[in-house]
């Protein structure tokens, strides 16, 4: 089990069913499309998180890592894993058009190189499509240095990441 090394919570703004993770000074990681597993795809090196909702906000919390820690527990609808480079040091959760009210910890907490970011959902079927005044959809986002490797899905049972793997 992983020492955890910090952790951060607050709300994202989505826009068009999505927020980024993204380093400013390269691209994140090869490129991946969206139906690949329904939670996160690569387009131009800009890791994106898919949501439900089409604009709004998502809580979104991350924890980093010294080594791989288990997966997060609770009610979690969809898991999947993802490697991601970080070029400059500063691989951060963003906002894909506002910038977000408080920073979340920096993923790449261990300077320029590899992490493995495993990102866990729920609620995404809650407001599928919607723009809601509430929070709906639960993030959670766990860092930790590691060599790049395949994507991974641990856990598939939401119905709105089944819809986007179909298409």
């Amino acid at each position: 089990m992983s020492h955890e090394v910090d952790r951060g919570s607050g709300h994202v703004p989505v826009q068009y069913h999505q927020f980024n993770i993204s380093d400013e000074d390269g691209p994140t990681g090869p490129d991946l499309v969206r139906g690949h597993n329904g939670l996160v795809q690569v387009t131009d090196g800009v890791t994106i998180v898919l949501t439900g909702i089409h604009t709004g906000d998502v809580d979104v919390t991350v924890t980093l890592h010294a080594s791989e820690p288990v997966p997060g527990d609770g009610d979690w609808q969809d898991i999947v894993e993802i490697s991601a480079h970080s070029a400059s040091g500063d691989l951060m959760v963003r906002g894909l058009m506002d910038d977000l009210d408080e920073e979340l910890p920096v993923l790449s907490f261990n300077g320029p190189g590899d992490y493995r970011l495993r990102i866990h959902v729920r609620g995404r079927d809650t407001a599928a499509d919607l723009a809601p005044d509430e929070v709906t959809e639960w993030y959670l986002i766990q860092a930790w240095p590691a060599p790049a490797a395949p994507v991974t899905a641990l856990r598939h049972s939401d119905g709105y990441g089944m819809s986007v793997r179909a298409h």
